[in-house]
């Protein structure tokens, strides 16, 4: 059986997965979306977002919709993408993997305090 592009999951390929979970966007407000919900931790350039990207398309775990309008740049069309269910399963698949190791750093006593 052949390898698949997305195992293990780049993390910046699980950002973009989250980041598409409640709405459909484009590229660079999937971006800002990275950008945001890492409180700026992680910062996707366009040549690692765009190859994602083609990764996640290819493997279907998102799909482009409809190329539309965007009002604020006059008539210009932006890409906008969409989680597809397999991309769905498949965050949620990554973040149970997280949420396992995370259950053991906390038992090995990796952290100090109560912030995780």
């Amino acid at each position: 059986m052949p390898k698949r592009k997305l195992d293990p999951l780049p993390s910046a390929a699980f950002q973009i997965l989250l980041s598409l979970a409640e709405e459909d966007l484009h590229g660079y407000g999937i971006m800002r979306q990275v950008a945001e919900q890492t409180s700026g931790q992680m910062r996707l350039g366009p040549g690692t977002l765009y190859s994602s990207i083609q990764t996640l398309l290819e493997e279907k775990c998102i799909e482009e919709v409809d190329l539309r309008e965007d009002a604020a740049l006059g008539h210009e069309r932006r890409r906008y993408y969409r989680l597809t269910s397999a991309g769905r399963k498949l965050a949620r698949s990554e973040a149970e993997r997280l949420g396992d190791l995370l259950r053991v750093a906390r038992a090995k006593k990796i952290f100090r305090g109560d912030y995780v």
